[in-house]
């Protein structure tokens, strides 16, 4: 392949779909994950392989990347996208949904890096991408739990990053605000997500997926020796 290869995990909607597209247009091959595995062949995107794999599973994740590597090449670029957002107050929220956002955002970003990062730093040569959010940031009502898993990303990424920076391999986060997609409807309680809806209507509309793979896009074709360390982005009417 004259390109290098890029890992999604959660590919099969929103973000991870909207990237998929986009970095397939730019002549990459991939290896897209995602539990849903019919939504990935859907795509029909060229020089690309499927996997159902859950991201919780780090035994499944390193196979999957091993059999991509074996058709198109080393992982040049991974993009941990999988995620999970239940929305609750702390006093009510069932901690099995606790465990279920540490175990996808946390767990399953870690399990993709552990997978690829050594062979990266080898080759002197990889960037890692993490999905965090603006959540990841500063706080929200209900976000508790959700945003300590996102913090906890900005602090993965951060750490790593510089743990890795003397081997030439980026570590990046990208912090999107509100985004279109599937998110919200993870969340169990109506009247929390009947708020969030109310609170995307009043700024107008939010962003769109496209918009974050943009910025994937644009992180990443950067020349190596220059690494974006976060972008943060969302509707110009979204104040917090």
């Amino acid at each position: 392949m004259s390109k290098s290869l890029i890992v999604i995990t959660g590919a099969s909607s929103g973000i991870g779909e909207a990237t998929a597209r986009k970095l397939s247009s730019e002549g990459h091959p991939l290896l897209l994950l995602a539990r849903r595995i019919e939504r990935l062949e859907a795509l029909q995107l060229p020089n690309v392989l499927c996997r159902q794999v859950d991201v919780t599973d780090a035994d499944a994740f390193a196979a999957a990347i091993k059999e991509a590597e074996a058709q198109f090449g080393p992982v040049d670029c991974l993009i941990n996208n999988a995620g999970v957002m239940l929305l609750g107050l702390a006093h009510e929220q069932d901690p099995a949904e606790w465990k279920a956002m540490f175990d996808v955002n946390v767990m399953g970003l870690l399990n993709g890096i552990h997978a690829v990062l050594a062979d990266m730093k080898t080759r002197q040569h990889g960037t890692v991408i993490n999905i965090s959010s603006v959540a990841g940031r500063k706080t929200f009502p209900s976000h508790a739990a959700y945003c300590g898993t996102k913090f906890a990303v900005h602090a993965i990424t951060e750490n790593i990053r510089e743990e890795v920076a003397d081997d030439n391999v980026r570590f990046i986060t990208i912090a999107p605000g509100a985004v279109e997609t599937e998110l919200l409807s993870h969340t169990t309680n109506d009247e929390i997500k009947a708020g969030y809806e109310e609170w995307k209507d009043g700024m107008g509309g939010v962003i769109a997926p496209q918009d974050i793979a943009n910025a994937i896009s644009f992180a990443y074709q950067q020349p190596q020796n220059l690494c974006i360390r976060e972008i943060v982005l969302a509707a110009t009417r979204q104040q917090p």
